[in-house]
This record gives structure tokens, C-alpha cells and sequence, in this order.
């Protein structure tokens, strides 16, 4: 694996597991794509620091069983604006 990737994946996991981030935030700040980060956390993290990717992988499971209950609070929020 080349080093700029290498970089990139320990970069983002740092990024995730302190700021409990979700991939779509992580893609926004370091301007990559959600597959690239998902591929990164996923498959990459698993090379080059399993335990690394222990605990990303719990975050990002947490963020997987809260989608549902986000997209609603969305959801919810766009109609209320909508109707002031």
C-alpha cells in the first residue's frame, strides 16, 4: 500500500473515533468520497491497525442503527421550516 494512503486511513480513523464522526462527515472534511472512506475504515484499517479498526468499526455500527432515527429528525425539521 503507498504511503499517502496509508496516511490517509490512520488521518480519518483519528478523525472518526474523536469526533464519533459518521463517513459522510469524514468524506466532507477531508474531500474524499463516502466509498473511499468506507473502503479505508473497512478493508485498509484492517491492514494496518486492527485494533484501530475495532473501535471505528463500533462507532461506525452505532451511526449505522442511528441513521434511521437521523434522516427522521431531518425529515421532521425541513417541514417545520418549511411551514414558518
Amino acid at each position: 500500500m503507498k504511503d499517502y494512503i496509508e496516511e490517509r486511513v490512520l488521518t480519518i480513523a483519528g478523525y472518526i473515533i474523536e469526533n464519533r464522526a459518521t463517513v459522510r462527515d469524514a468524506a466532507k472534511q477531508y474531500g474524499v468520497s463516502k466509498s473511499t472512506v468506507h473502503k479505508d475504515m473497512v478493508d485498509r484499517l484492517a491492514e494496518i491497525n486492527p485494533s484501530l479498526m475495532h473501535d471505528v468499526r463500533k462507532i461506525l455500527d452505532v451511526n449505522k442503527q442511528e441513521r434511521h432515527i437521523r434522516g427522521g429528525m431531518a425529515t421532521r425539521e425541513k417541514y417545520l421550516q418549511k411551514k414558518r
